[in-house]
Parts: structure tokens; sequence; C-alpha cells
């Protein structure tokens, strides 16, 4: 069983850049690995902007900023374009993020967060743009993310809106199940079902 979800209240991290590819989250140089090691992955989310080219860390960078922290990325629009790699959703996970907030994902990299246990959350531009300008004005302000109700709330302005989400994956999420698991978790109704059409 995997992390389920239910209502997430953090801090966020802000990403205000938009048409943030695939490349960007995760540098082709380390999709050698073809297995999901979260913790490889995570140390290199966005790995040439943490780090100057001779390895030290980039201060300006956001994720280097112990300003800000939190399970939720606040990102701009067009979030996950390029690649349809799956090690990027793999590198967010990996680094601890449970939420990504943009006003647009990429399909496919939407779908792989979602199967990665990450939740992308499609908000208007102007909801996105008031959560940058919260987290500017205060750092340690939340947003909280009610997966069950679908909302998503700026707790600086007490703003909501509601978010879209497949009802079978909302149903994963929620129970902590991946696919394979949803079809264990299914197979005496898949039996039956083969036995009567059989």
């Amino acid at each position: 069983m995997k992390q389920k979800f239910n209502v997430i209240t953090s801090t966020c991290v802000p990403l205000p850049l938009e048409n943030v590819d695939t490349d960007q989250i995760i540098p082709a140089r380390f999709l050698k690995a073809t297995t999901r090691e979260e913790r490889f992955f995570g140390d290199n989310l966005f790995r040439d902007w943490r780090y100057n080219s001779d390895g030290t860390q980039n201060k300006d960078f956001v994720l280097n900023d112990p300003t800000y922290s939190g399970c939720i990325l606040v990102a701009g629009k067009n979030f996950g374009n390029g690649s349809s790699r799956e090690h990027a959703a793999w590198a967010i996970a990996g680094y601890g993020f449970r939420v990504v907030i943009s006003s647009f994902f990429a399909d496919i990299h939407k779908n792989n967060e979602l199967n990665n246990f990450v939740l992308p959350v499609v908000v208007s531009e102007s909801f996105l743009s008031e959560l940058f300008e919260s987290i500017k004005q205060n750092p340690r302000m939340e947003v909280e993310v009610d997966l069950p109700n679908q909302t998503v709330t700026n707790k600086a302005t007490g703003k909501s809106e509601k978010f879209e989400i497949n009802g079978y994956k909302k149903h994963c999420l929620i129970n902590g199940l991946d696919d394979i698991d949803f079809l264990i978790q299914n197979k005496d109704k898949i039996e039956q079902w083969e036995q009567q059409n059989a």
C-alpha cells in the first residue's frame, strides 16, 4: 500500500517559471536507471538549477533557500512539457513533493505524477498568481489541498478553487492503490465476470 491521500496542508515551494520541461526537472544524463530509486532521483531534481557547474549549490535557487519548504510545489504554467519520461515524476516524488499546483500541465507528465502518487492540481491563472503573491509575502503561509472534496485553499486569503481529477485516479490516491493493487483488490470481481462471460 502506498501513502494515502486525504487532506494535505503544507507550506509551499514556489517555482514561478513557465514551460518547465522534463529535462529541466530531471536531466537526461540521469535516465540510465530503469528502476524507481527515489533518493537518487529526488537528489537530482532540478539538478542543473540546484547546482553550479563545479558541483556547489546554487544559493539563488529556491530548493536551496531555507526560507521555503513543504510538500507542495507551486509551479508556473505548462509544467512538465517535453519528453514523456516518467523519471521526472519519480524525481518530484523522490524529493518529497506530494502535490504540484499549476495552471496547466502537459498531459503525459500529469498522468505520470498521478501514477507516482503526486497530485497535480490545476488552478486558474488568477488563483495561481495570488498563490505566488501570498507565498512571497509570507513564506510560512499554508495551502490546503482537500482531495475528497477536490478543493485547494489559499489559507492566507481564504480563497478556494475546485479542481478536476479522474474518478479512478482519485479512488486510487485516497486508498493508496496503484494500478496493480487495484486489480488485485478486484480479483474476485474480475474472475466472476470472466466466468459469467466465458
